[in-house]
Protein backbone atom coordinates (compact mmCIF):
# COMPACT_ATOMS: atom_id res chain seq x y z
CA UNK A 1 0.00 0.00 0.00
CA UNK A 2 1.51 3.32 -1.03
CA UNK A 3 1.81 6.44 1.13
CA UNK A 4 0.64 10.00 0.40
CA UNK A 5 2.13 12.89 2.37
CA UNK A 6 0.14 16.10 2.15
CA UNK A 7 -0.20 19.36 4.04
CA UNK A 8 -3.03 21.81 4.55
CA UNK A 9 -2.64 25.59 4.51
CA UNK A 10 -4.84 28.63 4.30
CA UNK A 11 -5.96 31.77 6.05
CA UNK A 12 -6.82 31.71 9.74
CA UNK A 13 -10.41 30.45 10.15
CA UNK A 14 -10.60 29.03 6.62
CA UNK A 15 -11.35 25.69 8.27
CA UNK A 16 -8.13 23.69 7.84
CA UNK A 17 -8.33 21.82 11.12
CA UNK A 18 -12.09 21.28 10.73
CA UNK A 19 -11.55 19.86 7.24
CA UNK A 20 -9.00 17.33 8.48
CA UNK A 21 -11.20 16.52 11.46
CA UNK A 22 -14.15 15.91 9.16
CA UNK A 23 -11.98 13.76 6.89
CA UNK A 24 -10.89 11.57 9.82
CA UNK A 25 -14.32 11.49 11.47
CA UNK A 26 -16.41 10.66 8.41
CA UNK A 27 -13.91 8.08 7.15
CA UNK A 28 -14.19 6.35 10.56
CA UNK A 29 -10.47 6.76 11.22
CA UNK A 30 -10.94 7.80 14.87
CA UNK A 31 -11.21 5.41 17.78
CA UNK A 32 -14.23 5.52 20.10
CA UNK A 33 -12.22 6.69 23.13
CA UNK A 34 -10.81 9.66 21.19
CA UNK A 35 -14.30 10.63 20.03
CA UNK A 36 -15.50 10.54 23.64
CA UNK A 37 -12.57 12.69 24.77
CA UNK A 38 -13.13 15.23 22.00
CA UNK A 39 -16.86 15.38 22.77
CA UNK A 40 -16.03 16.35 26.38
CA UNK A 41 -13.43 18.91 25.25
CA UNK A 42 -15.83 20.38 22.69
CA UNK A 43 -18.20 21.36 25.47
CA UNK A 44 -15.49 23.59 26.99
CA UNK A 45 -15.02 25.52 23.73
CA UNK A 46 -18.61 26.73 23.60
CA UNK A 47 -19.22 25.22 20.16
CA UNK A 48 -22.81 24.43 19.21
CA UNK A 49 -21.82 21.26 17.39
CA UNK A 50 -21.68 17.91 19.17
CA UNK A 51 -17.97 17.59 18.49
CA UNK A 52 -15.41 20.27 17.59
CA UNK A 53 -13.60 18.48 14.76
CA UNK A 54 -10.74 21.01 14.78
CA UNK A 55 -9.54 19.58 18.11
CA UNK A 56 -8.26 16.50 16.27
CA UNK A 57 -5.36 18.48 14.85
CA UNK A 58 -4.99 21.38 17.29
CA UNK A 59 -2.49 19.53 19.40
CA UNK A 60 -1.52 22.05 22.09
CA UNK A 61 -3.87 23.17 24.84
CA UNK A 62 -2.57 26.75 24.68
CA UNK A 63 -3.44 26.87 21.00
CA UNK A 64 -6.94 25.59 21.68
CA UNK A 65 -7.51 28.30 24.26
CA UNK A 66 -6.52 30.94 21.69
CA UNK A 67 -8.66 29.26 19.06
CA UNK A 68 -5.76 29.08 16.57
CA UNK A 69 -3.25 26.55 15.32
CA UNK A 70 0.37 27.70 15.63
CA UNK A 71 2.41 24.49 15.42
CA UNK A 72 2.49 21.89 12.66
CA UNK A 73 0.15 19.10 13.76
CA UNK A 74 0.70 15.69 12.16
CA UNK A 75 -1.97 13.03 11.77
CA UNK A 76 -1.77 9.54 10.33
CA UNK A 77 -4.60 7.47 8.92
CA UNK A 78 -5.26 4.91 6.22
CA UNK A 79 -8.04 3.52 4.05
CA UNK A 80 -8.20 0.29 2.10
CA UNK A 81 -6.47 2.04 -0.79
CA UNK A 82 -3.73 4.21 0.69
CA UNK A 83 -1.90 5.39 3.82
CA UNK A 84 -1.74 9.11 4.62
CA UNK A 85 0.41 11.52 6.63
CA UNK A 86 -1.22 14.94 7.09
CA UNK A 87 0.58 18.09 8.21
CA UNK A 88 -1.85 20.80 9.36
CA UNK A 89 0.19 24.03 9.09
CA UNK A 90 -0.52 27.45 10.62
CA UNK A 91 -2.42 30.16 8.77
CA UNK A 92 -0.74 33.21 10.30
CA UNK A 93 1.87 35.02 8.19
CA UNK A 94 4.33 35.03 11.10
CA UNK A 95 4.50 31.23 11.04
CA UNK A 96 5.89 30.90 7.52
CA UNK A 97 8.77 28.77 8.86
CA UNK A 98 6.28 26.21 10.23
CA UNK A 99 4.58 25.93 6.87
CA UNK A 100 7.93 25.62 5.08
CA UNK A 101 8.80 22.72 7.40
CA UNK A 102 5.45 20.98 6.98
CA UNK A 103 5.53 21.36 3.20
CA UNK A 104 9.14 20.27 2.66
CA UNK A 105 8.36 16.53 2.48
CA UNK A 106 4.87 16.75 0.99
CA UNK A 107 3.71 15.32 -2.32
CA UNK A 108 0.46 17.29 -2.32
CA UNK A 109 -0.60 20.71 -1.03
CA UNK A 110 -4.21 21.34 0.00
CA UNK A 111 -4.72 25.10 0.08
CA UNK A 112 -8.03 26.18 1.57
CA UNK A 113 -9.94 29.23 0.37
CA UNK A 114 -13.00 30.69 2.08
CA UNK A 115 -15.63 30.85 -0.68
CA UNK A 116 -16.77 34.23 0.64
CA UNK A 117 -13.32 35.84 0.59
CA UNK A 118 -11.77 34.19 -2.48
CA UNK A 119 -8.05 34.40 -3.28
CA UNK A 120 -6.13 36.38 -0.65
CA UNK A 121 -2.50 37.33 -0.05
CA UNK A 122 -2.21 34.32 2.25
CA UNK A 123 -3.45 32.05 -0.54
CA UNK A 124 -0.74 33.46 -2.80
CA UNK A 125 1.91 33.11 -0.09
CA UNK A 126 1.12 29.44 0.47
CA UNK A 127 1.05 28.82 -3.27
CA UNK A 128 4.42 30.49 -3.75
CA UNK A 129 6.00 28.35 -1.04
CA UNK A 130 4.51 25.29 -2.74
CA UNK A 131 6.03 26.42 -6.04
CA UNK A 132 9.40 27.11 -4.38
CA UNK A 133 9.47 23.61 -2.89
CA UNK A 134 8.34 22.01 -6.13
CA UNK A 135 5.24 20.33 -4.66
CA UNK A 136 4.02 17.99 -7.46
CA UNK A 137 0.28 18.54 -6.91
CA UNK A 138 -1.73 21.48 -5.55
CA UNK A 139 -5.41 21.12 -4.63
CA UNK A 140 -7.39 24.29 -4.07
CA UNK A 141 -10.16 23.35 -1.66
CA UNK A 142 -12.84 26.04 -1.87
CA UNK A 143 -14.43 25.68 1.56
CA UNK A 144 -17.50 27.08 3.28
CA UNK A 145 -19.60 26.67 0.14
CA UNK A 146 -22.67 26.52 2.41
CA UNK A 147 -22.11 30.21 3.20
CA UNK A 148 -22.40 31.19 -0.48
CA UNK A 149 -25.49 29.02 -1.08
CA UNK A 150 -23.38 26.38 -2.88
CA UNK A 151 -22.98 28.77 -5.81
CA UNK A 152 -21.42 27.26 -8.94
CA UNK A 153 -20.83 30.78 -10.26
CA UNK A 154 -18.80 31.74 -7.18
CA UNK A 155 -16.77 28.52 -7.42
CA UNK A 156 -15.95 29.19 -11.08
CA UNK A 157 -14.89 32.78 -10.32
CA UNK A 158 -12.33 31.59 -7.77
CA UNK A 159 -11.09 28.79 -10.06
CA UNK A 160 -10.54 31.24 -12.92
CA UNK A 161 -8.65 33.73 -10.75
CA UNK A 162 -6.43 31.07 -9.21
CA UNK A 163 -5.60 29.42 -12.56
CA UNK A 164 -4.20 32.74 -13.80
CA UNK A 165 -2.05 33.10 -10.68
CA UNK A 166 -0.88 29.45 -10.78
CA UNK A 167 0.34 29.96 -14.35
CA UNK A 168 2.25 33.07 -13.27
CA UNK A 169 4.22 31.25 -10.54
CA UNK A 170 4.72 28.03 -12.48
CA UNK A 171 2.43 25.58 -10.68
CA UNK A 172 1.91 22.65 -13.04
CA UNK A 173 -0.77 20.37 -11.61
CA UNK A 174 -3.69 22.18 -9.91
CA UNK A 175 -7.10 20.70 -9.07
CA UNK A 176 -10.21 22.24 -7.46
CA UNK A 177 -12.86 20.82 -5.11
CA UNK A 178 -15.80 22.72 -3.52
CA UNK A 179 -16.48 21.68 0.10
CA UNK A 180 -18.15 22.56 3.37
CA UNK A 181 -16.00 20.99 6.08
CA UNK A 182 -18.41 21.92 8.88
CA UNK A 183 -21.41 20.41 7.11
CA UNK A 184 -19.46 17.50 5.63
CA UNK A 185 -20.23 18.33 2.01
CA UNK A 186 -17.86 16.75 -0.52
CA UNK A 187 -15.25 15.76 2.09
CA UNK A 188 -15.78 12.01 2.35
CA UNK A 189 -19.21 11.75 0.73
CA UNK A 190 -20.45 13.39 -2.47
CA UNK A 191 -22.92 16.20 -1.71
CA UNK A 192 -26.32 16.53 -3.36
CA UNK A 193 -26.13 20.25 -2.61
CA UNK A 194 -23.18 20.45 -5.02
CA UNK A 195 -24.86 18.47 -7.79
CA UNK A 196 -23.30 20.71 -10.46
CA UNK A 197 -19.82 19.52 -9.42
CA UNK A 198 -18.92 16.36 -11.38
CA UNK A 199 -15.50 15.69 -9.85
CA UNK A 200 -14.45 13.52 -6.90
CA UNK A 201 -15.04 14.26 -3.21
CA UNK A 202 -11.88 14.96 -1.24
CA UNK A 203 -11.18 11.50 0.20
CA UNK A 204 -11.68 9.75 -3.13
CA UNK A 205 -9.40 12.32 -4.75
CA UNK A 206 -6.71 11.65 -2.12
CA UNK A 207 -7.04 7.90 -2.62
CA UNK A 208 -6.61 8.10 -6.39
CA UNK A 209 -4.34 11.07 -7.16
CA UNK A 210 -1.22 9.77 -8.86
CA UNK A 211 1.97 10.49 -6.94
CA UNK A 212 5.39 9.15 -7.79
CA UNK A 213 7.31 8.26 -4.64
CA UNK A 214 10.30 8.65 -6.87
CA UNK A 215 11.10 9.05 -10.51
CA UNK A 216 11.60 5.56 -11.92
CA UNK A 217 14.63 6.86 -13.78
CA UNK A 218 16.17 8.56 -10.75
CA UNK A 219 19.80 7.85 -10.00
CA UNK A 220 20.83 5.69 -7.05
CA UNK A 221 21.99 7.58 -3.95
CA UNK A 222 23.11 6.20 -0.56
CA UNK A 223 24.52 8.18 2.36
CA UNK A 224 26.46 6.49 5.13
CA UNK A 225 24.92 6.87 8.59
CA UNK A 226 27.10 4.45 10.54
CA UNK A 227 30.34 2.61 9.76
CA UNK A 228 29.98 -0.84 11.35
CA UNK A 229 33.23 -2.42 12.56
CA UNK A 230 32.57 -4.87 15.41
CA UNK A 231 36.22 -6.04 15.51
CA UNK A 232 35.21 -9.10 17.50
CA UNK A 233 36.93 -12.44 17.16
CA UNK A 234 34.03 -13.80 15.11
CA UNK A 235 33.77 -10.65 12.94
CA UNK A 236 37.36 -9.50 12.92
CA UNK A 237 37.37 -8.21 9.32
CA UNK A 238 33.74 -7.07 9.13
CA UNK A 239 33.33 -3.58 7.67
CA UNK A 240 29.85 -2.44 6.62
CA UNK A 241 28.27 0.89 5.79
CA UNK A 242 24.77 1.28 7.20
CA UNK A 243 22.06 3.69 6.07
CA UNK A 244 18.87 3.99 4.03
CA UNK A 245 18.84 4.09 0.24
CA UNK A 246 17.84 7.67 -0.59
CA UNK A 247 16.84 6.94 -4.18
CA UNK A 248 17.17 4.45 -7.00
CA UNK A 249 18.46 0.87 -6.68
CA UNK A 250 21.78 -0.69 -5.74
CA UNK A 251 22.88 -4.17 -6.79
CA UNK A 252 25.68 -6.51 -5.78
CA UNK A 253 28.48 -5.99 -8.28
CA UNK A 254 27.67 -2.34 -9.04
CA UNK A 255 30.67 -0.11 -9.66
CA UNK A 256 30.36 2.88 -7.33
CA UNK A 257 32.08 6.14 -6.47
CA UNK A 258 32.53 7.44 -2.92
CA UNK A 259 31.98 11.17 -2.51
CA UNK A 260 33.46 13.62 -1.81
CA UNK A 261 36.79 11.70 -2.14
CA UNK A 262 36.05 10.33 -5.62
CA UNK A 263 37.43 6.87 -4.73
CA UNK A 264 36.00 4.03 -6.81
CA UNK A 265 35.15 0.45 -5.84
CA UNK A 266 32.47 -2.21 -6.26
CA UNK A 267 29.59 -3.40 -4.02
CA UNK A 268 30.52 -6.88 -2.81
CA UNK A 269 27.55 -7.60 -0.56
CA UNK A 270 24.24 -6.06 0.58
CA UNK A 271 22.59 -6.94 3.90
CA UNK A 272 18.99 -6.19 4.88
CA UNK A 273 17.46 -7.37 8.17
CA UNK A 274 20.55 -9.53 8.82
CA UNK A 275 20.11 -11.35 5.51
CA UNK A 276 22.06 -11.06 2.29
CA UNK A 277 20.11 -9.64 -0.66
CA UNK A 278 21.06 -9.00 -4.27
CA UNK A 279 19.44 -5.58 -4.59
CA UNK A 280 18.26 -2.68 -2.41
CA UNK A 281 15.75 0.05 -3.30
CA UNK A 282 14.55 3.48 -2.22
CA UNK A 283 13.95 3.98 1.55
CA UNK A 284 15.29 0.48 2.34
CA UNK A 285 17.64 0.35 5.37
CA UNK A 286 20.67 -1.72 4.41
CA UNK A 287 24.34 -2.38 5.08
CA UNK A 288 26.59 -2.09 2.03
CA UNK A 289 29.91 -3.93 1.79
CA UNK A 290 32.61 -2.80 -0.61
CA UNK A 291 35.42 -4.73 -2.27
CA UNK A 292 38.12 -2.27 -1.14
CA UNK A 293 39.00 -0.90 2.29
CA UNK A 294 38.61 2.82 1.80
CA UNK A 295 38.57 5.83 4.11
CA UNK A 296 34.78 6.21 4.41
CA UNK A 297 32.99 7.96 7.25
CA UNK A 298 29.50 9.08 8.31
CA UNK A 299 27.96 11.43 5.72
CA UNK A 300 29.90 10.12 2.73
CA UNK A 301 27.76 9.44 -0.33
CA UNK A 302 27.88 6.24 -2.39
CA UNK A 303 26.66 6.59 -5.98
CA UNK A 304 26.93 4.68 -9.28
CA UNK A 305 30.26 5.26 -11.01
CA UNK A 306 28.62 6.66 -14.15
CA UNK A 307 25.81 8.68 -12.51
CA UNK A 308 27.46 11.26 -10.29
CA UNK A 309 25.61 14.08 -8.52
CA UNK A 310 27.08 17.57 -8.36
CA UNK A 311 29.69 18.13 -5.67
CA UNK A 312 30.31 21.79 -4.86
CA UNK A 313 31.64 24.06 -2.11
CA UNK A 314 29.53 27.01 -3.33
CA UNK A 315 25.80 26.31 -3.29
CA UNK A 316 23.05 28.42 -4.87
CA UNK A 317 20.01 27.91 -2.65
CA UNK A 318 16.67 29.27 -1.49
CA UNK A 319 16.37 29.38 2.29
CA UNK A 320 13.70 30.18 4.86
CA UNK A 321 15.14 31.95 7.91
CA UNK A 322 13.73 30.27 11.04
CA UNK A 323 15.58 31.95 13.89
CA UNK A 324 14.04 34.72 15.99
CA UNK A 325 17.48 36.37 15.94
CA UNK A 326 18.32 38.07 12.66
CA UNK A 327 21.17 36.87 10.46
CA UNK A 328 24.33 38.92 10.65
CA UNK A 329 27.20 38.96 8.16
CA UNK A 330 30.04 36.59 9.00
CA UNK A 331 27.84 34.27 11.06
CA UNK A 332 29.14 30.69 11.07
CA UNK A 333 26.92 27.65 10.64
CA UNK A 334 26.92 23.93 10.31
CA UNK A 335 25.20 22.77 7.12
CA UNK A 336 23.49 19.40 7.56
CA UNK A 337 22.22 17.33 4.64
CA UNK A 338 20.85 14.02 5.98
CA UNK A 339 23.82 12.56 7.90
CA UNK A 340 26.42 14.78 6.21
CA UNK A 341 27.61 17.84 8.13
CA UNK A 342 30.13 20.55 7.30
CA UNK A 343 30.97 24.10 8.33
CA UNK A 344 29.38 26.85 6.24
CA UNK A 345 28.75 30.57 5.88
CA UNK A 346 26.21 32.54 3.87
CA UNK A 347 28.52 34.18 1.37
CA UNK A 348 25.93 36.44 -0.24
CA UNK A 349 22.21 37.21 -0.06
CA UNK A 350 21.28 37.81 -3.70
CA UNK A 351 17.64 38.75 -3.14
CA UNK A 352 14.65 38.22 -0.92
CA UNK A 353 11.43 36.67 -2.18
CA UNK A 354 8.20 38.60 -1.78
CA UNK A 355 5.93 35.82 -0.52
CA UNK A 356 2.83 37.59 -1.79
CA UNK A 357 3.91 38.42 -5.34
CA UNK A 358 6.78 35.95 -6.04
CA UNK A 359 8.95 38.93 -7.08
CA UNK A 360 12.62 39.23 -6.15
CA UNK A 361 13.29 42.10 -3.73
CA UNK A 362 16.62 43.86 -3.44
CA UNK A 363 18.66 42.46 -0.54
CA UNK A 364 19.61 44.66 2.39
CA UNK A 365 22.10 42.05 3.63
CA UNK A 366 19.88 40.98 6.50
CA UNK A 367 17.54 38.06 7.13
CA UNK A 368 14.74 38.06 9.66
CA UNK A 369 12.35 35.43 10.97
CA UNK A 370 10.17 33.82 8.24
CA UNK A 371 11.89 35.60 5.33
CA UNK A 372 12.72 33.66 2.16
CA UNK A 373 15.87 34.52 0.24
CA UNK A 374 18.09 33.38 -2.60
CA UNK A 375 21.63 32.98 -1.30
CA UNK A 376 25.11 31.65 -2.01
CA UNK A 377 26.48 29.35 0.69
CA UNK A 378 30.17 28.50 1.02
CA UNK A 379 31.05 25.20 2.71
CA UNK A 380 34.28 23.82 4.14
CA UNK A 381 33.77 20.45 2.41
CA UNK A 382 32.20 19.62 -0.92
CA UNK A 383 28.46 18.90 -0.72
CA UNK A 384 27.17 16.15 -3.06
CA UNK A 385 23.63 16.95 -4.19
CA UNK A 386 21.01 16.78 -6.91
CA UNK A 387 18.76 19.79 -7.57
CA UNK A 388 15.86 19.73 -5.10
CA UNK A 389 13.20 19.53 -7.80
CA UNK A 390 14.83 16.36 -9.13
CA UNK A 391 15.62 14.70 -5.81
CA UNK A 392 14.46 16.45 -2.59
CA UNK A 393 16.39 14.13 -0.27
CA UNK A 394 19.79 15.24 -1.55
CA UNK A 395 18.77 18.76 -2.59
CA UNK A 396 17.63 19.96 0.85
CA UNK A 397 19.51 20.94 4.00
CA UNK A 398 19.35 22.86 7.26
CA UNK A 399 21.68 25.45 8.74
CA UNK A 400 22.58 25.08 12.43
CA UNK A 401 23.97 27.81 14.67
CA UNK A 402 27.46 26.60 15.52
CA UNK A 403 27.32 28.02 19.05
CA UNK A 404 23.78 27.17 20.19
CA UNK A 405 23.13 24.08 18.05
CA UNK A 406 19.74 25.56 17.08
CA UNK A 407 18.37 25.17 13.55
CA UNK A 408 18.26 28.67 12.07
CA UNK A 409 17.30 28.01 8.42
CA UNK A 410 16.06 25.36 6.04
CA UNK A 411 16.96 25.42 2.39
CA UNK A 412 16.68 23.84 -1.04
CA UNK A 413 19.39 23.76 -3.69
Amino acid sequence: MDLLRFFTAGNVDDGKSTLIGRLLYDSQSISTDIIETLTRQSKTTGENTTIDLALLTDGLRAEREQGITIDVAYKYFSTDKRKFIIADTPGHAQYTRNMFTGASTAQLAIILVDARNGITDQTKRHSIISATLGIPHVLLCINKMDLVSYSEERFNEIVSEYQAFAKLIGLKQVDFIPTSALAGDNVVHRSEKLGWYKGLPLLEYLETVEVDEGNQNEEARFQVQVVIRPQTEALHDYRGYAGSVLSGDFHVGDEVTILPSGAQTRISKIESNLKEVKTAGRNQPVVLHLEDDLDISRGNTIVPKNALPQTEKILQATICWMDSSAFHSGQKFLLQQNSFRTKAIIKEIHSKIDIHTFQDLESDGNLHLNELAKVSIKTADGVSFDPFKLLPKTGSFILINENTNQTVAAGVI
